[in-house]
């Protein structure tokens, strides 16, 4: 059954009703209509078996008939803070990072940051932003999509991460001497890990300074030269397959 995600599901209502792009989308592009079966999740990761009632381009009403086990959560908390993108650089690093089970990107402007947005602009955005994270949620079966914060600054960052009792790692394609591979085999069990990736233009030298104090570990991922998103979902994909939910078993 396909799965929708919903902002909140109350099963004391016995129904919900669907609005917006994902009702145009079931009601025209799939061709959903009343019998339909389908699987409804909110962002709190409960999850519903439903039938639909009704369908038209501007709302589908269905009606909730037993729950859903929730998917496996990861064994690890991945949080991106990325410096800010192009456009289609940005939406492309949001829907695999996503999909590859990042539990929330958290945006900031560094010194090299290109792109600049004014303020209604960036709601706009950010609001594509999380439809993105709510569709790669829905494809990858994830218990809820990945959060998408607010704008801050490349300092602010390092304050709101200060005292976390985390892992932290820093993307810098001047570290020789440790991979990101090595600082994992090497560093004890832990639940939560960040990893922070520069813009287009990389980290400043002050800037690698100032992560340092707050605890990052700068690490390399190798000889090749990545593009920013490259490098995001590359480390994504590696703290997965290394302590995460890439495999069969996790530890």
């Amino acid at each position: 059954m396909r799965r929708f995600f919903v902002d909140e599901i109350r099963p004391i209502d016995r129904s919900v009703t669907i609005r917006g792009a994902e009702a145009r989308h079931m009601a025209t592009v799939l061709r959903m209509g009343p019998g339909d079966r389908i699987v409804l999740m909110d962002s709190a990761g409960k999850r519903f078996e439903a039938i639909i009632k009704s369908s038209s381009r501007h709302e589908v009403l269905v009606t909730l008939e037993k729950p859903v086990p929730p998917a496996s959560p990861s064994p690890i908390q991945i949080t991106l803070c990325q410096a800010l993108l192009k456009s289609m650089a940005m939406d492309y690093l949001v829907q695999k990072t996503s999909e590859l089970g990042v539990e929330r990107i958290l945006l900031f402007l560094s010194e090299r940051t290109v792109m600049r947005l004014r303020t209604n602009a960036f709601s706009n955005k950010l609001r594509r932003w999380r439809e993105i994270a709510r569709a790669a949620a829905t494809q990858s079966d994830r218990i809820k999509p990945a959060e998408i914060g607010p704008i801050v600054s490349f300092r602010e960052l390092l304050d709101q991460r200060a005292g976390e009792d985390e892992i932290k790692v820093i993307l810098w394609e001047g570290e020789d001497t440790r991979d990101l591979k090595s600082l994992l085999r090497s560093s004890p069990p832990a639940e939560r890990i960040v990893g922070m990736v520069g813009p287009e233009g990389g980290f400043s030298p002050d800037e690698i300074i100032a992560a340092r104090e707050a605890g990052f570990v700068p690490v390399s991922l190798g000889r090749r030269v990545l593009r920013a998103e490259t490098a995001a979902i590359t480390l994504v994909a590696l703290l997965q397959y290394e302590r995460g939910d890439l495999s069969l078993t996790t530890t």
